[in-house]
């Protein structure tokens, strides 16, 4: 089986600043699974483990996605929720752009067997996970960066590979479908 989903990768110049946050979110007190930067990205589908067989099916569906290339901004960091998070993100602000790829990619995928998602979709980027709350945290996310992170032009999204390891997920790309 491999474990996979459907994303927007994010460039590397929004990934530095992200880590700039993330130095300073490591240093609350509890416990963080910070995500590693160069694995910051922003899901569009989640499709768990997956035949090694659908993956060709999956690549297929996707290259009938229609939709241009589109701007969006990458926020500042934020605890969600905001009294006792279980993540630190940044919200990502565009003009319904990603939203409806999102959708596209829902209902492309939905005659494969993948579920329709059930709730709206919320586009972010990960920046950690609170494995253990600790108030510090929240105010850690207020030392960070006040300014969006920036602007990123979407120009394509990728189907990719999840492996699990004890260090965190490797993530590798099986197919970049242009917008």
């Amino acid at each position: 089986m491999v474990r996979t989903f459907v994303a927007i990768d994010l460039s590397e110049e929004i990934r530095e600043k992200a880590r700039l946050s993330q130095e300073i979110l490591a240093e609350s007190s509890g416990r963080l699974a910070i995500v590693a930067p160069a694995n910051l990205h922003i899901t569009l589908k989640f499709l768990g483990e997956v035949d090694p067989g659908m993956i060709e099916p999956i690549i297929d569906a996707l290259r009938a996605v229609r939709a241009a290339p589109f701007e969006l901004t990458i926020g500042c960091a934020v605890c969600n929720p905001p009294k006792k998070p279980r993540v630190i993100w940044c919200d990502v602000t565009d003009e319904g752009e990603s939203a409806a790829l999102a959708r596209q990619v829902d209902d492309l995928l939905a005659p494969l067997g993948f579920p329709r998602e059930k709730r709206p979709f919320r586009p972010h980027v990960t920046l950690a996970r609170v494995k253990e709350f600790h108030p510090s945290q929240c105010r850690a996310v207020a030392c960070t960066p006040r300014e969006p992170l920036g602007r990123y032009r979407v120009e394509s999204v990728k189907l990719k590979k999840s492996t699990l390891t004890p260090r965190g997920s490797i993530y590798d790309d099986l197919a970049e479908v242009p917008l």
